[in-house]
């Protein structure tokens, strides 16, 4: 048995039972490695199968509805940029197509559960093994354009080594606000924008922008009735769906689709948190036996966090109606930077999972997040924009149907990455070995400088996310 078959089979595996059977297995089996009773663990993996399959229902069956209103606002704004966006989606065909990104899925896994086995890393970041498709991307277009598929695996394993640090990084403010113990998304296009978070949020603060207060709870008690979530919801959904229809508001299928619109995003910002309830119960038993270890000597700071999706974040009131709001900005800045040929299509949806380390670090101040999310996003356009010719090279051996001549595309969501595409991806394109030895070297003293003050910027980060809090 050759090891593309070997890596094949692991594919098929992870593919056939997903997330929603092997995060709950994943539980399991800490629990009991942590002696959680028998049944408590039984129990947490099925309320977390429970909680990832409804986070799924609930998230597939809104997309679809959002999508073409997207989709009709941005054909209607006549906007054309060269490289267009046609989603994540694309992301993972080139992952899942080439020699480095199946490497990667076996290999890549074997060093994510030796780091987390010998404490490099408190975080399980396995336990979010489909999201792995945002290494096997970035690698595999090393792969693509180099032949070198050592140099395509030394990528990624430089880009989980620093990404480990991030996740680490935002574990206890995402677990905190979103409310999931011991919880954090890992996955390298969500939590690189981290330090750029707290920084952000820091010169925000300084400049009074906390006393905005535009939490979702802050914004209740000023607005009452229409500050609820739930109305809120209805109110962006019908604007959205507003905007989906700018050409044809004079048809009576076009007012149906916008209160389907409406409603379905009130339906989210609704269903959502009962979803999220049953998802977080299945994680108390974990997080009672983690204390009980750290009461046994476990170094502050080095509690255990387990990887989960990102979807677990996407309808928490605050991102939601953040990623709705960026939805038309984005389009503006598309149209406005200069230099900037990327036009964000399909995945202005996906928003929402992306900008959750900005929506953790500002304690859900919506006011802040656009801000801070809008600058981020826009400096990955730029990526977006230098990478486009590359994307559009590689995706074009995998894609199902031949792309018409002379066209550029890109994943705007997943290829807009400052730090893993632009910090990590294109110095080892250029520089090759060189540039893999130049971010080790700098990466160790990062890490320990991390290790040395990660209680530090925790505690940091806990007293500026205070600031947002309304005084009573």
């Amino acid at each position: 048995m050759t090891i593309d078959t070997m890596m094949q089979g692991l594919s098929d595996i992870f593919n056939t039972f997903g997330s929603a059977i092997f995060v709950p297995f994943i539980i399991i089996i800490i629990s009991l490695f942590l002696r959680v009773e028998g049944k408590k663990a039984l129990m947490s993996g099925i309320n977390a199968g429970i909680g990832l399959t409804g986070f799924g229902w609930l998230i597939n069956s809104y997309i679809p509805i959002i999508v073409p209103a997207v989709t009709n606002f941005v054909n209607s704004t006549g906007l054309d940029l060269p490289a267009v966006d046609i989603g994540w989606q694309a992301t993972s065909v080139i992952a899942y197509a080439t020699r480095a990104g199946m490497m990667f899925l076996g290999f890549g896994l074997l060093f994510q559960i030796i780091l987390f086995l010998t404490r490099w890393t408190n975080v399980f970041m396995p336990g979010d093994l489909w999201n792995n498709y945002s290494y096997m991307f970035w690698g595999s277009l090393i792969y693509v354009v180099t032949e070198d598929i050592w140099l395509a695996l030394a990528v990624m394993f430089v880009q989980v080594l620093y990404n480990a640090i991030f996740v680490e990084m935002y574990s206890k403010r995402w677990s905190t606000y979103y409310g999931y113990q011991n919880c954090v998304p890992p996955a390298l296009h969500i939590a690189p924008s981290t330090p750029f978070a707290i920084g952000g949020n820091w010169v925000l603060n300084k400049l009074g922008a906390n006393k905005i207060r535009w939490r979702p709870e802050d914004l209740q008690k000023r607005l009452g009735f229409l500050g609820e979530p739930i109305i809120l919801g209805l109110i962006l959904g019908f604007i959205l769906g507003i905007f989906g229809h700018l050409t044809d508001l004079g048809t009576l299928a076009a007012w149906g689709n916008i209160f389907t619109i409406a409603v379905s995003t009130a339906a989210v910002m609704a269903i959502f948190p009962r979803v999220a309830n049953i998802f977080a119960s299945a994680f108390m038993p974990i997080t009672e036996a983690a204390r009980r270890q750290t009461t046994k000597g476990v170094k502050q700071g080095d509690d255990l966090y387990i990887g989960i999706n990102d979807a677990t974040g996407y309808g928490e009131p605050a991102t939601l109606i953040s990623g709705i709001i960026l939805i038309p900005i984005m389009l503006l800045l598309c149209a406005i930077l200069p230099g900037n040929k990327t036009l964000l299509l399909v995945d202005l949806i996906a928003i929402s999972f992306i900008i959750q380390p900005i929506v953790a670090v500002s304690n859900g101040n919506i006011f802040k997040t656009v801000i801070l999310s809008a600058i981020w996003f826009s400096i990955g356009l730029y990526i977006c924009t230098w990478t486009a010719p590359i994307f559009t090279q590689v995706y074009s051996q995998f894609a199902a149907e031949p792309l018409a001549e002379g066209a550029l595309v890109t994943a705007g969501m997943i290829a807009n990455k400052p730090i893993a595409g632009g910090l990590i991806f294109l110095p080892a394109l250029n520089f090759g070995w060189v540039a893999v030895a130049v971010l080790m070297v700098i990466y160790f003293p990062f890490y320990f400088f991390w290790r040395r003050n990660k209680v530090k910027i925790h505690d940091f980060m806990e007293a500026q996310a205070a600031l947002d809090v309304m005084e009573e």
